[in-house]
């Protein structure tokens, strides 16, 4: 059975040129098991008729799907790592496999993979992904989605049967191939190796692409202008999804320059955690051993980032121009970070300067009390409205910390926001739906030792019902 009538694939990233990517063939995989198949995204994008062995076809042996492309794109781009310049980068287990538009906003989705085998940029590796890696990444999509983060969505995770070395956890261990849907995947890294190699027509070329196909609200009528403006768009929505990481309590783990896509959003999960409490010097990484992007330190390193981007810009604008676009960065974060724990609160606005207010008191109660992060946030969903559930949580002791006064006195000033849902049942728990290492590592240890993905699909359906809760399911595709 084909893809719906309604699947509207697309090949705007062939039009940028071949050299921007490089065509290359998937792996061959002894076997194919099908071990996550989200259904509500695949409907959002046309895709629910595929029946399993079309799906595996599609997503676990890369049959090309009908009117997109037909062979697989390797990305190619830099970045710095850890901020070291490195120009031998780009995708070194996926690619580019298709891209289609979603049905229910119209925007361009990549679907793009993790471990579909070597291409020219695989360097040393394999080419391959573990499948605790895939495991770990679905799960961090998933919570992050629940949470109402801008996120890639796991739309594929399909086991693949190939016993991999690696030297950082126990080996041989089981393989995967994951498929993830992205608005981009193009990356501050893709515009630092067109500055590297004084490319400036296809840097003019791709600033005009991305301006067109993703952000037009940065359409200008010069190119220094849309340089600027393209600038500044980048800025506000990576300020947003950074915002959406702090309030969320996550930590990314490795946020070098080519993790950083233009349209802002999160992707590209590896050594990832939650923070159990409010530490800013908490770290997802074992290998980060300075810390770099520990919890605190993540605005800063996006700003980091965002400065190289600009960099990238100046052989088009305006050192000044450029500039005054990077500015935007730290008031639209503080912004952003305040509406974020409003909306995870369930709290309505009464203003800028008073929600930044509560945002603060509320932050500052976290760090000084040590609360528990997630049950903190779940226990006042409401506001005071929630006091007394919050009264009979497991956290209830550090509510009577001094630092909680600031607080409560925020809340006697506020109302729940009309879309709180106080009385949805993930509400009548007496603990949140959470994501910390030691559960992720119980899941993995059920799939490893036995087999057992009732943990795992478990944990799914907790953060698809705390999705639901907060209002960040995936809404689905309209109908016929």
């Amino acid at each position: 059975m084909p893809p719906s009538r309604r699947f509207r694939p697309s090949l705007a990233h062939a039009r940028l040129g071949e050299s921007f990517y490089d065509i290359v063939e998937p792996a061959r995989f002894p076997k194919c098991v099908l071990r996550v198949r989200n259904e509500r995204w695949a409907q959002r994008i046309g895709l629910e008729s595929l029946s399993e062995e079309e799906w595996l076809a599609a997503f676990g042996r890369f049959k090309p799907l009908p009117g997109s492309f037909p062979q697989a794109l390797a990305l190619r781009y830099h970045g710095h790592q850890f901020r070291a310049y490195n120009s031998e980068l780009g995708d070194g287990r996926g690619f580019l496999f298709a891209q289609v538009h979603d049905l229910l906003d119209g925007r361009l989705l990549d679907l793009g993979t993790k471990g579909s085998g070597r291409t020219p940029w695989s360097r040393f590796g394999d080419g391959r992904l573990t499948l605790k890696g895939g495991v770990r990444e679905t799960l961090a999509s998933e919570m992050l989605e629940a949470q109402g983060v801008d996120t890639s969505k796991t739309l594929s995770l399909i086991e693949t049967g190939e016993a991999l070395e690696r030297n950082d956890e126990p080996s041989p261990t089981r393989s995967a191939v994951l498929v993830r849907l992205s608005h981009s995947h193009i990356r501050i890294g893709t515009f630092q190796r067109l500055l590297y190699l004084d490319a400036r027509g296809d840097l003019e070329r791709l600033l005009d692409y991305v301006v067109e196909t993703y952000l037009p609200e940065a359409r200008r009528a010069t190119c220094g202008e849309r340089a600027a403006a393209f600038l500044a768009s980048v800025c506000r929505r990576v300020a947003r999804t950074g915002a959406q990481w702090m309030a969320a309590g996550f930590v990314h783990g490795v946020l070098n320059t080519d993790n950083i896509n233009v349209t802002g959003e999160s992707f590209d999960y590896g050594p990832w955690r939650w923070a159990p409490v409010l530490d800013p010097e908490f770290t997802a990484a074992y290998f980060d051993q300075t810390r770099l992007y520990a919890f605190g330190r993540q605005p800063d390193v996006l700003l980091w980032n965002l400065s190289r981007l600009a960099e990238c810009l100046l052989p088009l604008s305006t050192k000044s121009e450029l500039y005054e676009s990077l500015r935007l960065f730290e008031p639209t974060i503080r912004e952003e970070f305040a509406r974020m724990v409003l909306a995870r609160l369930g709290l309505a606005s009464v203003g800028a300067k008073e929600d930044g207010a509560l945002a603060g008191a509320f932050w500052e109660f976290l760090r000084l009390s040590q609360a528990p992060f997630e049950q903190a946030f779940f226990d006042w969903r409401g506001g005071l409205a929630s006091e007394e559930r919050a009264q009979r949580s497991p956290a209830s002791p550090f509510y009577r910390h001094e630092s909680f006064a600031p607080v409560r006195a925020a809340f006697s000033e506020r109302q729940a926001a009309a879309n709180a849902a106080l009385d949805h049942p993930y509400f009548a728990r007496s603990q949140p739906c959470s994501m910390l290492i030691e559960e992720v590592e119980a899941i993995w240890a059920a799939i490893a030792e036995s087999d057992d993905w009732d943990p795992f699909e478990q944990k799914l359906a907790a953060m698809r019902e705390m999705a639901d809760a907060y209002g960040n399911q995936a809404a689905p595709a309209p109908g016929p």
